[in-house]
């Protein structure tokens, strides 16, 4: 599915003419309930509450790995989902017609589902995209290529690194971890051509990443791996946070995460994107891990690990950068930049929220959008916020409905008002007093490899490894 986007000119009277609410359809008076399916196979589900405000919310929801239950969801929990039925918004949302890594068919069905509720409803006063994890990146796809479509756009934990430099991250880690505690084994990284073949890389590595666990050694170098996808000690909210220098707790989370990185994206669910994009769309050929390791905000952590243990940082550094290299099927490549990565051409305003402590999708993700937005003369359309706390995705629902109330702000004003953390935590707690209101100032470092359509140099060129 290819998409044309074109620059369109930022007029603010124009932007918060068109942004404004108008009243719901005269039809729609009383609270529906509906389930459906639509022509690609995707179920969807619309909420609609009695006195409806005129604003609908197309929620995307995240990834949803092949063979797993795959309902329509509306809304990114229950709680928050009655909060704002409460309030007077219409929620809708798809399943997306297959799993996995599904943005080619998760695009077009979140649109058919707006154009459903559209004909049945009548048409809103404003349409806002919102969306969790993987459903950040269809939200961020629908707000950069279908702005037409919708008033703003609110991203959660969102992948809006995008697929490329996703899966290149991805890769970065199992590299480590099989040159340093595997050297010489034939664990496959990439072009997994089943997934079985996927399953069983998984347990090899699980394997050895569990024995590693054991010695000092092992420790130091599974917390290196952990930096170059910059891995965070605290990332389990169950857990206590450890203190800054209490570095064995912290390599400690680290190793959970890692386990949790090898037993599911690292391996099967990178065989199913691959099998989308027709081959490997990673490569770390020209890639100075060294470089990348003094960039990460878990250096010193490594640097103190590889003391304790009597190793030699250097050595192993040195290793990685000899290590053969991996390199990427060009059109796979082109693949996935094409449906997966951005532009960073917003028309629209989007917010991005983040907690700290994610490792599934690090919050330093949202370094990389920014640096495509600002590439793209966007950046004053983006705002990024931040939630202090460890896990993927665990914002109270407080903490949501506060970001969307600021969005819907900014759509209004045409200014980014109350979007500093203390209003966001005063908005949250006003939204629900039994919520956490956690958003803090907070700066992610730079993103490890990041790649976006607004730089051409990510996009092609010899350096990247590419194979015919």
């Amino acid at each position: 599915m290819k998409h044309r986007i074109r620059t369109r000119t930022l007029v603010t009277a124009a932007a918060l003419l068109l942004a404004a609410p108008v009243a719901p359809a005269a039809h729609a008076t009383g609270a529906a309930h509906v389930e459906g399916t639509l022509p690609s196979g995707a179920a969807y589900l619309m909420d609609v509450p009695a006195g409806w405000n005129g604003t609908v919310l197309l929620y995307s929801h995240g990834y949803t790995p092949a063979g797993a239950p795959n309902p329509a969801r509306n809304a990114p929990d229950d709680t928050t989902k009655s909060l704002l039925l409460a309030r007077g918004y219409a929620l809708i949302g798809s399943s997306y017609a297959t799993n996995g890594w599904a943005v080619t068919e998760a695009v077009p069905d979140q649109l058919a589902t707006l154009d459903a509720f559209t004909a049945r409803f009548g048409r809103a006063g404003r349409t806002i995209a919102w969306g969790t994890s993987y459903g950040g990146l269809v939200t961020t796809a629908l707000a950069e290529r279908h702005a037409s479509r919708v008033a703003g756009s609110l991203s959660m934990c969102g992948l809006v690194q995008g697929g490329v430099a996703n899966w290149n991250s991805t890769l970065d880690p199992v590299f480590a971890l099989r040159t340093l505690l595997a050297p010489g084994s034939q664990i496959p990284l990439t072009d997994l051509p089943s997934p079985a073949a996927a399953s069983a890389a998984s347990d090899a590595m699980t394997t050895t990443v569990t024995s590693a666990q054991s010695s000092a050694d092992g420790r130091a170098r599974i917390a290196l791996a952990a930096a170059l996808h910059n891995i965070p000690g605290w990332n389990d909210p169950s857990q206590p946070r450890p203190a800054p220098t209490d570095w064995d707790a912290q390599q400690a989370g680290q190793f959970q995460a890692v386990i949790g990185l090898v037993q599911f994206p690292a391996f099967v669910w990178r065989q199913e994107a691959e099998s989308r994009a027709g081959g490997n769309m990673s490569w770390n050929t020209g890639v100075d891990y060294g470089r990348m390791l003094r960039n990460s905000p878990y250096l010193k952590e490594v640097e103190e690990l590889y003391k304790k243990a009597g190793l030699s940082l250097r050595t192993d550094l040195a290793a990685l950068n000899r290590a053969p290299r991996t390199h990427a099927d060009s059109e796979a490549v082109a693949w996935m930049s094409r449906t997966s990565s951005f532009t960073g051409r917003l028309t629209k305003p989007q917010l991005d929220i983040h907690t700290t402590g994610d490792a599934l999708i690090p919050v330093q993700a949202e370094s990389a959008y920014r640096r495509a937005a600002t590439a793209a003369g966007s950046a004053a359309l983006l705002r990024q916020r931040y939630v202090e706390n460890a896990g993927h995705c665990t914002f109270s629902p407080g903490e949501q409905i506060a970001a969307l109330h600021t969005l819907e702000d900014r759509i209004t004003t045409g200014r980014w008002l109350g979007s500093d953390p203390a209003a966001l935590n005063s908005r949250a707690t006003k939204a629900d007093q039994s919520s956490a209101a956690r958003y803090v100032p907070y700066a992610p470092a730079a993103y490890p490899r990041p790649y976006d359509r607004a730089h051409p140099s990510d996009r092609a060129h010899p350096s990247d490894g590419h194979r015919k």
